[in-house]
């Protein structure tokens, strides 16, 4: 269990417990399509940013510049996307539709420029078509999805946006999240897309990684059959080689942060990954965490910023565990990923969602 007196899940135990921020979703299974974009939206003023990139190849776009030596200080916007290096254009779809609702940098009357940075995972070919990748109207769509959904609407989960081709180790990966909520009050939450080169599952048992990390009330599968354990390693002998991959985070707070203070929490939620999938930050994956931080509540003393870390490296491995027990299985001609409740059905794991 997760570690950290009066710590509880959010009401939705998601991203958006944090006040003022939104999810949204472009998602792409059509024919040989298996691919997707999602975007976090910052409050109307902006949040307080971060980022800590600790993979081998990572694809990103304006990451220099959440660096505390750099002068922007509030992003509007971060776009998580699928396609590789081509799926960053989602990412100008999103700052479209920011500049012509009059968020961003504002430069003189009529120059505005919004803050969107973006991260890719590797899914190209996973639907059948290595060309079929989002594009600028994928970032605008999600952005209209985050806006559709409402304030306060809890995210999907799964095999959506970023995560739709995503593939963690063997098993199909997705989309996660989770939240919680100090003592003191302050609220911490993740969104993890998962697909990873490194595998999420503890060979010996069966069981996930970062399982061990929850929160009362989140999913609690129990110890696979050794029958569904001897299918699972025959999957892993018979995969050949290592694929390229990336997870990515966002970590958003309510709690008001510098940009110093918002990277080493994107630092420390890394910690998260490691605990939930090995290996992890390998030379095939671009893993990738920011941070926002909305200032709605006060700056937090060191006690309590511990605190803080501390919750936000937890809530990203239960993000990590979410998105794994919320994939779908998937066939196409690209190829054929279990998600983990079909591929260990004795688990009796819980769909996420359904239950928060």
């Amino acid at each position: 269990m997760s570690e950290g007196a009066g710590v509880v899940p959010g009401p939705t135990n998601s991203l958006v417990d944090v006040a003022g921020i939104r999810v949204g979703h472009r998602t792409a299974t059509d024919g040989t399509w298996l691919s997707g974009s999602t975007v976090v939206l910052a409050p109307p003023e902006g949040a307080v940013g971060g980022v800590d990139v600790r993979g081998g190849g990572p694809g990103t776009h304006e990451t220099d510049l959440l660096d505390p030596r750099n002068v922007v200080e509030r992003v509007n916007a971060i776009v998580l996307c699928g396609g590789s290096a081509f799926g960053l254009a989602a990412a100008h779809g999103v700052a479209d539709r920011l500049a012509a609702a009059g968020s961003g940098v504002r430069v003189n009357e009529e120059i505005i420029v919004p803050i969107v940075p973006a991260a890719s995972v590797f899914d190209l070919g996973r639907g059948g078509d290595a060309t079929a990748r989002p594009d600028v109207a994928f970032g605008a769509g999600a952005y209209d999805a985050a806006l559709d959904a409402g304030a306060g609407a809890v995210p999907a989960r799964g095999n959506v946006g970023a995560g739709t081709g995503a593939v963690a180790g063997v098993l199909k990966g997705g989309v996660g999240t989770a939240s919680a909520v100090l003592g003191d009050g302050t609220t911490v939450a993740a969104l993890a897309v998962v697909n990873s080169a490194g595998s999420p599952v503890d060979p010996a048992t069966g069981e996930l990684y970062g399982q061990r990390y929850g929160l009362p009330g989140d999913p609690a599968p129990e110890r696979p059959s050794p029958g569904d354990l001897a299918a699972y390693r025959a999957t892993v002998a018979d995969t050949p080689g290592v694929s390229l991959n990336t997870t990515l985070g966002v970590v958003a707070t309510d709690a008001t942060l510098s940009k110093a203070r918002c990277a080493k929490i994107a630092g420390i939620a890394h910690d998260g990954l490691a605990r939930a999938i090995r290996p992890v930050h390998t030379m095939y994956d671009g893993d990738t965490v920011f941070c926002l931080a909305t200032g709605e509540r006060a700056e937090p003393d060191q006690f309590a910023l511990h605190a803080l870390l501390t919750a936000a490296g937890d809530c990203m491995t239960r993000a990590i565990v979410d998105g794994l027990l919320a994939a779908d299985s998937v066939r196409t001609s690209g190829g054929a990923w279990f998600g983990f409740r079909d591929a260990f059905p004795s688990a009796n794991a819980r769909t996420p969602g359904g239950d928060r």
